[in-house]
């Protein structure tokens, strides 16, 4: 520090030396009569000298710490290897789908039976001979409804037999009036003939025959 303070004293004393001499020079100037070319050239000067405070020397840094003797880490010895016994694959078993059974073979299904033979003889019903009007007339109407004056229509169904005769009577419309239904049976049953029906071999065979009669009030 002393010697910084030293030195600092010395540049002053250079710089008020300076002054002076330049101070003399503006007078001698002024003087001469050169005075504004002086102060011209003193102005330069001044301007010219810079005087810079010099800067104390950096202190040099701090040496680096002493290295410290670092122990090597400690030599570890690797792990023994580890043996294990790896697992057996796993197998997966697929079930296979059963085969599909093929379809059946097609039945040959039986020939249907052959078409009866055509009949030699067209097959014929049974026929009535002669009008069936007659087979009940005004001299057969009932005494008691022909009182009562009941009229109506009994329809009927006769079954023939191979002789052509009425075997059977059956009502299949009543007229409303029991006389006249029972009537026409017993008319039927006592006058109707035949011809018999025949089979295909143009046999007699049994057949039936229908129709009905209209029972009316005879006027005078």
């Amino acid at each position: 520090m002393a010697y910084a303070d030293q030195q600092m004293s010395g540049n002053k004393i250079t710089a008020l030396i300076v002054v002076a001499i330049l101070h003399v020079a503006v007078g001698y100037a002024l003087v001469t009569g050169l005075a504004q070319e002086a102060f011209k050239k003193v102005k330069e000067v001044t301007s010219a000298v810079n005087i810079e405070e010099e800067k104390p020397p950096e202190e040099p840094p701090p040496p680096p710490p002493p290295k410290e003797n670092t122990p090597p880490p400690p030599i570890v010895a690797p792990p023994p290897p580890i043996s294990f016994n790896a697992p057996a694959p796993q197998v997966q078993t697929v079930n296979e789908a059963p085969p599909i059974p093929a379809p059946p073979a097609p039945v040959a299904l039986p020939a249907p039976p052959a078409a009866p033979p055509p009949p030699r003889f067209q097959p014929k019903g049974a026929a009535p001979k002669g009008n069936p009007g007659n087979w009940a007339t005004s001299n057969d109407y009932p005494s008691r409804a022909l009182r009562e004056e009941r009229e109506g229509t009994t329809g009927f169904r006769v079954t023939v037999g191979t002789d052509g005769k009425v075997t059977d009577c059956q009502i299949t419309r009543s007229s409303g009036s029991p006389d006249l239904d029972e009537a026409t049976c017993a008319n039927v049953r006592r006058r109707a003939r035949f011809t018999p029906a025949t089979d295909g071999e143009g046999q007699p065979t049994t057949g039936s025959y229908s129709n009905s009669i209209r029972w009316v009030i005879p006027k005078d």
